[in-house]
């Protein structure tokens, strides 16, 4: 595995500490901005917003650009805006820091998974896209705890200085070690071909399908804190523990699905999200009981947002490995945050602290239904009478899949 891969891995960590870190240091940076909780948690939403929307922008802005110097602008933006936070004298201030830190991350990613496609053979791009992601999944397993240790001993500020420096050593460590890769323009491609990708109806439905993953898994990852202390019972102080153990058992399934992933894309998914709609609706029935709770939060760990690597994989191939679809697909993944967290409130006041865990079985099973369609292909395949051909795939498809 390229060293590079591993130094985009760093960056992604420094990234999406910076997403996580208010969630662990609201009540903290409430007093200190003289905001309320629920403004603080409108911070975590702007976040997702930007990433979203103003991702894909910037992204586009950045085509002419070779993608290491790409990645090194995305530092620029990303760090200005961190220092933008730690300096914060008021409420509108860290607003405007979140935005401009939610846009930068979102192109990072989608240019880093870009870079991770190029960098590496076809036939173990989907494990180098899972590398590059455990910096997704180390945020979760490592980067909150040790922000919010760091702001609740030292002040929510320091947190974020903690994350610039962290930012300058991953920055310092892609100049040093990323090699330098043409533009886009420069191997035939243009801003008309980037935007060509999207006419194709299939590629939306398998961005959607990433949508309905990453949503199902994040109605129960948003609310597992209040879960695990008011339905399961465990103390606070458990709970922390018990995040940890999750964090890692999504390291685990990454790694797992990075290595199937380009091989056996759609299946991987098909069990992925069977399983997961099992664990989300078991943990429903079962939060009450403090053993089956646990077991199914772990599965949710090791088959939710581990699906990544399969979904980057499946997008790559029905559209293309560039920047833009790549950074689009990570819009639709935090699309996925946003309804999950948008609606998961509502229902709790309606209906208690279990009912993000049945929206997210019910997202899970919009997900299956978005892989139908592959599903009757890879059939159709199967089945063919000897003599014929059949060609599930696109012809960009079919020219990636006979690479690996």
């Amino acid at each position: 595995m390229p060293r590079a891969v591993y130094l985009l891995a760093l960056g992604i960590f420094a990234m999406v500490t910076s997403e996580f870190v208010v969630a662990g240091l609201m009540p903290q940076m409430a007093e200190g901005l003289h905001a309320t909780i629920p403004e603080i948690g409108y911070l975590i939403t702007a976040f997702a917003v930007a990433m979203a929307f103003g991702g894909p922008f910037l992204t586009i802005g950045l085509l002419k650009m070779r993608q290491k110097q790409a990645l090194l602008v995305l530092f620029a933006i990303f760090l200005a805006g961190n220092v933008l936070a730690a300096l914060a004298p008021d409420y509108r201030t860290m607003l405007v820091a979140r935005v401009i830190t939610g846009i930068a991350s979102q192109a990072f990613f989608g240019v880093s998974i870009s870079l991770c496609a190029q960098l590496t053979r076809p036939e173990v791009r989907g494990r180098a896209i899972a590398v590059a992601l455990n910096g997704l999944m180390l945020g979760t397993l490592l980067g909150l705890p040790l922000s919010t240790v760091i702001g609740e001993h030292l002040g929510w500020r320091a947190a974020f200085w903690a994350i610039t420096g962290l930012t300058v050593l991953a920055a310092l460590a892609t100049l040093a070690g990323v090699p330098r890769i043409e533009r886009i323009e420069d191997d035939g491609g243009s801003l008309r071909q980037e935007l060509g990708a999207f006419r194709s109806p299939r590629l939306w439905l398998t961005l959607t399908t990433s949508t309905f993953v990453i949503g199902a898994t994040f109605s129960a990852f948003s609310y597992l804190n209040p879960i695990l202390t008011e339905v399961t019972g465990f103390s606070t102080g458990t709970v922390p523990l018990l995040l940890i153990a999750y964090g890692a058992a999504t390291v685990v399934g990454n790694t797992i699905v990075g290595r199937f992933a380009d091989r056996h894309t759609v299946p991987v998914l098909l069990i992925g999200l069977l399983l997961n709609l099992g664990f989300l609706a078991g943990f429903a029935v079962l939060a009450q009981l403090s053993v089956p709770a646990v077991a199914l939060m772990m599965g949710i760990g090791l088959v939710g947002v581990t699906m990544n690597p399969a979904l980057v994989t499946r997008v790559q191939r029905t559209g293309n490995a560039r920047p833009l679809v790549n950074t689009v697909h990570s819009s639709f993944i935090t699309l996925g945050i946003i309804i999950a967290t948008s609606v998961g409130g509502p229902a709790i006041d309606t209906f208690g602290l279990r009912a993000p865990l049945w929206i997210g079985a019910a997202l899970a099973g919009l997900g299956l239904l978005t892989l139908v369609p592959d599903l009757r292909r890879l059939r159709a395949g199967r089945t063919a009478p000897a003599g014929k051909s059949v060609d599930p795939q696109s012809p960009r498809e079919a020219k990636a899949s006979s690479r690996v």
